[in-house]
Formats: structure tokens, sequence, C-alpha cells
């Protein structure tokens, strides 16, 4: 069970009406996008040997298992290393994939775990069990609520930032959950989209998010 120190996003928003939303979109988006589903998938299917979706067991909200999907970026039979940041140039990654990992593509199956209620538009992005079960206090916090397609840690850097510090964006948004900072931050993934994680990436310290998360003495050497 998380211990719920430092919430202060627990608002109408995010109680109760931000999963209304999530499923309503979610499902819009299924049926408009369904015809992008399709064709990604006979593409990944007959470019490089292996399935075409990737599913892997994740944390979800207070840490429970749920088992997200997305489209196989990476050749088939390779094991993630949950310490590894894998960017865009990574060997393993097919051609197709880097394509789709860097328009986003590869997210859009979690919209069905949006519409079942493990995933949200937004949060913070979903963690191995291994992570998830190796938290402190501290850490733990970005697991109070659900997580998301896109999150704050995400649209300020991804990949070009320390994991520590997206954990900091994480517990920030957790934190400060609204309906305009969602606004924000999915008007922001588009501009990621577009333009490319560089020109977005900013450490948690110069970020205006710094005030909200403290974090604590030793975090940078845990």
């Amino acid at each position: 069970m998380v211990e719920r120190q430092g919430e202060t996003s627990m608002t109408v928003w995010s109680r109760v009406v931000k999963r209304f939303f999530d499923f309503i979109f979610a499902l819009v988006l299924l049926v408009v996008l369904s015809p992008v589903l399709v064709v990604v998938a006979l593409l990944v299917k007959s470019t490089s040997r292996g399935p075409v979706f990737f599913t892997q067991v994740r944390g979800g909200r207070d840490g429970a298992a749920f088992l997200l999907v997305k489209f196989r970026t990476m050749r088939g039979g390779r094991k993630p290393d949950p310490k590894e940041l894998v960017p865009l140039d990574h060997p393993e990654i097919t051609p197709l994939g880097r394509f789709l990992r860097r328009s986003k593509l590869d997210e859009l199956p979690q919209l069905f775990n949006v519409v079942r209620g493990e995933m949200s538009l937004v949060g913070p992005r979903p963690t191995l069990m291994d992570q998830v079960e190796a938290y402190d206090d501290f850490r733990r916090q970005r697991l109070l609520a659900r997580p998301g397609i896109s999150g704050l840690a995400q649209v300020y850097g991804n990949s070009m930032v320390s994991w520590d510090e997206r954990i900091l964006y994480d517990i920030a948004y957790v934190r400060r959950c609204s309906f305009l900072l969602d606004a924000g931050i999915l008007m922001r993934t588009v501009f990621v989209v577009v333009c490319g994680e560089g020109g977005m990436a900013s450490s948690f310290s110069e970020s205006r998010f710094a005030s909200v998360v403290a974090p604590p003495a030793g975090y940078f050497k845990a």
C-alpha cells in the first residue's frame, strides 16, 4: 500500500472527472485511429520477425500490476534491462521501430489500457515491477496516480534527463494534478512529437516545478 504523504492532488478532477474524460476520449481515439492501428500492425509484422505487440507487466496505481501493451519496436526476443535507458539510436531498435518511437505511434495500443482503467492519458509512465518494489517511500509517491501514456517527465526531456529527475517530475505531477496541467501536457506532447525531445528537455532544478518537490538529503546518491 502506498503511503499518501505529501499528496495534494485529490481533487474532484483527479478522483472522478479525470477517469471519465480518459474513458470517453480513449474510446473516441480508438475509433478515429483504428485505420492507423491496423496499418502499423501490418508494418510491424511484415518488416521484422516477432510479435506485433510488446506486452510487459508494469506497476500501476498504488503499485498494482497490469499488462501494458504497445507496438513492438525492438528485435524479437530481446529482454529489457530495467536500468537501461534506450535512446533512438539503440542498435536493437528496428528501422520501423525507430520511426514509431520518434512519432510515439508505438504507444497507441495503450489506449486499451486507458479504457480498462489501468492507465490514464496523462500520468507518470509505468515502470517494471522490480523497479516499483525497489522504491523508497519518497519515490513511491509517483504511484499515487494512474500511469499515463504521456506525462510531465516525458514532455520535459524523457530519456534526455536522468531517471532521478524524471521521478521528481512525476511526483510534482501527482501533487499538482489538474485539468489545466493535463491539457498543457497533452499539447506539449504534440509539440514533442513534431519537433523532438531535444528542444524541450529541461533539468528538474531549472523547471517551474522545482518549487513543488524538494528531494530528501542524499536523493541523487541513493
